[in-house]
């Protein structure tokens, strides 16, 4: 058993609410390798933001388990390194499907775990996240659940169709199951293909795909029923189109991807949204300047020439969003 404190790690508790007091959003970057987590540190700490790093099933099983509390570790010294006297960052297990995925979490120092039982029926999301939350507050472990269904494919995570969150379902479950905050469905989905074409509508004058808007009664009336109590929204990502064009211009093929326009972003993060998902862009990001790399320099051999740029790509990124989108710079000097 190691506990996140050792690791100089913390839970999402005060992080939250703060950001719902002060009309922001904590930045949730999912990372699969030591380039993402660089960029993010990085980010975070000249922008002096609070910060989430988060690891899917997937990601553990690339990266793990080991490896990344060590990472987590050093991330801390990193960031101190970089001038951040009191780093707040926090490890959290994205979509946790199982009570034992999300136990050998907190078991390994992650300071917050997500259970996703948001694809059983009402009452076993209930059992199931309930379970979790009675194992990770013993060790003062955050626990967020799911309510509603987020269309898309991320990792494991695959769903054909949303099914928006129902607002008179949240006290209920929030009193139930003791979450400490809900991720809620009101539109955004996961991947770089967050809707169809037939979804949206096109843009006349540059022929690109428009998205639907979020569904913010939706959102409203989830805040009506439980007044101050922390909001996530998954499948958050906006896919910006340099990326997608870099690609596409360099040999890649993303067809019609489509994100969430940062607009609606930055008007989520102003209510009781108080952490947003970002893992998509993150990754296109990467794969924009590898691609750039490998095209303009086809000889090119050496991982560092072309994961350099790649990170260098995902910081601006990072910065952007966490400046420009939810808000979250200097609230954690």
């Amino acid at each position: 058993m190691v506990s996140y404190k050792e690791l100089g790690l913390v839970n999402t508790k005060d992080m939250f609410a703060k950001a719902i007091k002060g009309g922001y959003a904590i930045p949730a970057f999912n990372f699969n390798n030591m380039e993402q987590l660089q960029a993010i540190i990085k980010a975070a700490a000249e922008t002096k933001s609070p910060v989430i790093l988060q690891v899917s099933k997937g990601a553990r099983n690339y990266a793990n388990q080991t490896l990344l509390r060590y990472m987590a570790q050093g991330a801390v010294e990193y960031a101190k390194e970089l001038g951040w006297e009191k780093p707040q960052i926090c490890l959290h297990l994205d979509h946790g499907d199982s009570f034992e995925i999300c136990k050998s979490c907190v078991d390994f120092g992650f300071s917050s775990v997500m259970i996703d039982g948001s694809s059983l029926p009402y009452e076993e999301n209930i059992a199931l996240t309930k379970k979790v939350v009675e194992y990770a507050h013993q060790y003062d472990v955050t626990v967020e659940a799911e309510l509603g269904v987020l269309a898309g494919v991320e990792d494991e995570v695959v769903a054909e169709e949303s099914h928006y969150t129902k607002p008179e379902e949240v006290i209920d479950f929030a009193t139930r199951t003791g979450c400490d905050s809900l991720a809620i469905s009101i539109g955004t989905s996961h991947g770089a293909y967050k809707f169809k074409p037939e979804q949206c509508t096109r843009d006349p004058k540059t022929g690109r795909l428009v998205p639907p808007p979020l569904a913010f009664d939706v959102l409203d009336a989830v805040m009506e029923k439980l007044p101050g109590f922390p909001i996530v929204l998954h499948g958050s990502s906006s896919v910006p189109q340099e990326y997608v064009d870099i690609i596409n211009a360099n040999g890649g093929k993303l067809p019609d991807a489509v994100g969430i326009p940062e607009e609606q972003l930055r008007k989520a993060a102003k209510s009781a949204v108080c952490k947003i998902n970002i893992d998509s862009d993150s990754r296109l990001a990467f794969t924009a300047a590898v691609r750039k790399v490998f095209a303009d320099k086809p000889g090119e051999f050496d991982p560092r020439k072309y994961c350099g740029p790649a990170r260098d790509l995902m910081e601006e990124l990072y910065k952007h969003k966490i400046i420009n989108v939810l808000g979250s710079d200097h609230k954690a000097e």
